[in-house]
């Protein structure tokens, strides 16, 4: 999504793109050791560790000056919880009832500081997601030869604290080297600007999921069936999946290919 119609990169430098990747596998680092690691002059990463929006919104610094990041690159993502109105692996959500599941979620929704207003409608819409993620991975217990347990869901993404990086995510799950960024809509028919939502986050999951992870957006739309195809991203040269619930495995194996 390099080219695509957000692309928050392109405000930062390639140093503080480097830095905060460093800050972000490690568990706390301090200065000293990130100039080391990146050959940069301790007096420049000591000003973009105070001046950068990367450090200054995704990161912060302990007691003893050791730097974190508010999301770690590296299995499991620790911190991804916090932004989540529902976290856990792929076997935690299948273990879990709907009734159990939806109350964690709304919990998580007010933690996060996501609008629960329309509550009918919306729980609907919850629901129907979960069941759209239940149908998948009783579609991959049936088509994969791999165990698919460990990989990381997190639904309702909301990281909304900082000026410069956002993300809304309806349903982001974690399979190993690729992160699949989904986007619901219970209707029936492609719409040019819910494909452009679908796609909007990416660069900033990028960021902060950092360059091992690669990012993939679809479209999902619940209110019809059998439907899978790419639709085209206006503006760009890109097209993004867009599948009904019951072909949402098509996508998973469109980038892991475990039915090749």
């Amino acid at each position: 999504m390099e080219n695509g119609p957000v692309n928050p990169a392109r405000r930062f430098s390639p140093a503080e793109q480097r830095v905060y990747a460093v800050i972000a596998r490690e568990d706390g680092i301090k200065a000293r050791e990130i100039s080391r690691r990146l050959g940069i002059d301790r007096t420049e990463i000591n000003r973009l560790l105070v001046s950068s929006a990367l450090m200054r919104e995704l990161c912060y610094q302990d007691r003893d000056y050791g730097w974190h990041a508010l999301i770690r690159q590296a299995y499991p993502h620790e911190g991804l919880y916090e932004f989540s109105g529902w976290y856990g692996t792929a076997a935690e959500f299948e273990r879990q009832g709907e009734a159990e599941w939806l109350a964690q979620l709304e919990e998580g929704c007010r933690r996060v500081g996501r609008n629960l207003n329309d509550t009918r409608g919306l729980l609907h819409s919850f629901r129907d997601c979960r069941n759209t993620m239940a149908g998948l991975f009783r579609d991959l217990r049936d088509m994969m030869d791999r165990p698919f347990g460990d990989w990381e869901l997190a639904f309702e993404l909301r990281l909304n604290r900082a000026r410069y990086i956002r993300i809304y995510t309806d349903v982001l799950l974690i399979a190993g080297s690729k992160a699949f960024s989904l986007e619901f809509k219970m209707k029936d028919r492609i719409d040019p600007d819910e494909v452009y939502q679908a796609a909007k986050y990416v660069p900033y999951l990028e960021i902060v999921l950092g360059s091992r992870i690669d990012v993939i957006p679809a479209l999902v739309l619940t209110g019809t069936r059998e439907l899978f195809e790419y639709a085209p991203l206006a503006g760009t040269e890109f097209e993004i999946p867009v599948c009904s619930g019951d072909m949402l495995f098509n996508v998973l194996n469109e980038y892991l290919g475990f039915l090749a």
